[in-house]
């Protein structure tokens, strides 16, 4: 089954027992909750979801814990790992385990020249038939894929059929279809720039925010992508301040933060694996008031 790179498809966060094992039952009823509200895909374990301290026997469990309770989803996980080796075999479990696409990452931690990286987005690429997203994001990873690349991608793997791009630049979409052309679907993944991006033709967004916000999220795509920018910018305007703390060095935490408050706790808590700790103090203090003052100020029913 193919997928269609439309819509809202949440990055989504790994929630945590009190022993730091992965939820599982909180993932799959959270999972309902975002489709219920009108995303159209689920695309876990990236850096959002704490990719980078997930173990392959977790990542597996917590695809097959997705596909279980959202068998008519495409299930999109993030590949990423240290070494290609590691990053191709992630991406055949994915295929065994039924996923139905794949968004490629470079390396963790080796960021070199276009001949490396090269090399390794196509290995995993081409280590199945799976449709891919190519993720581009310089500002973590540290390796830039320019449109050229991504052209040269795409001619020599039929399978990468999108971009997420999230390089800030705005200017990139556009840059991408002038090289492109309609072969690649666009997508953005930096969640304050949803509105420029959609206007300059991105027709998927994965989203950090988006688990704490199905609902607004996909209003604010709706009203983007059919061009409705007087309607879309009250909403865009409201959840800027939310949007930017997908951006900044803590953002697992500060969405974290959002979601357990969003949900009433329900669907989510602020637990976290280290190196990374859970917020406190005034850094905490500032941001509950800045996400209680948006939930006081919903614009939605």
């Amino acid at each position: 089954m193919s997928i269609q790179w439309k819509g809202v498809m949440p990055a989504t966060l790994t929630q945590f027992n009190a022993d730091l094992t992965i939820d599982h039952g909180l993932m799959a009823e959270h999972g309902k909750w975002l489709i219920e509200n009108g995303c159209t895909a689920i695309v876990p374990h990236g850096s959002l979801g704490e990719g980078a301290t997930l173990s392959f026997t977790e990542k597996n469990a917590l695809q097959k814990t997705y596909i279980a309770a959202l068998p008519n989803t495409p299930i999109i996980p993030g590949i990423a790992a240290n070494s290609t080796h590691k990053a191709v075999d992630l991406a055949k479990a994915a295929r065994d385990n039924g996923c139905r696409g794949l968004m490629v990452l470079p390396p963790y931690l080796y960021a070199s020249d276009w001949r490396e990286m090269k090399a390794h987005m196509q290995a995993v690429i081409n280590a199945t038939d799976l449709p891919c997203i190519l993720y581009n994001n310089p500002v973590a990873y540290k390796t830039d894929f320019i449109p050229a690349q991504i052209k040269e991608l795409a001619d020599e793997s039929p399978n990468v059929e999108a971009v997420k791009e999230s390089s800030t630049d705005v200017r990139r979409i556009a840059a991408i279809r002038e090289v492109c052309g309609e072969r690649l679907a666009l997508g953005v993944g930096v969640d304050d720039c949803a509105l420029e991006n959609a206007v300059m033709g991105a027709t998927f967004w994965i989203t950090g925010v988006g688990g704490a916000f199905p609902k607004h999220n996909v209003k604010l795509w709706e009203l983007a992508t059919s061009r409705r920018i007087d309607e879309a910018m009250p909403l865009y305007q409201w959840m800027l301040p939310l949007l930017r703390m997908d951006t900044v060095v803590k953002f697992v935490q500060l969405i974290k933060l959002q979601q357990s408050l969003a949900t009433g706790g329900k669907l989510g808590n602020t637990r976290v694996r280290p190196p990374r700790l859970e917020l406190v103090g005034t850094e905490l203090a500032a941001a509950t008031a800045n996400i209680e003052h948006a939930l006081a100020t919903n614009p939605l029913p």
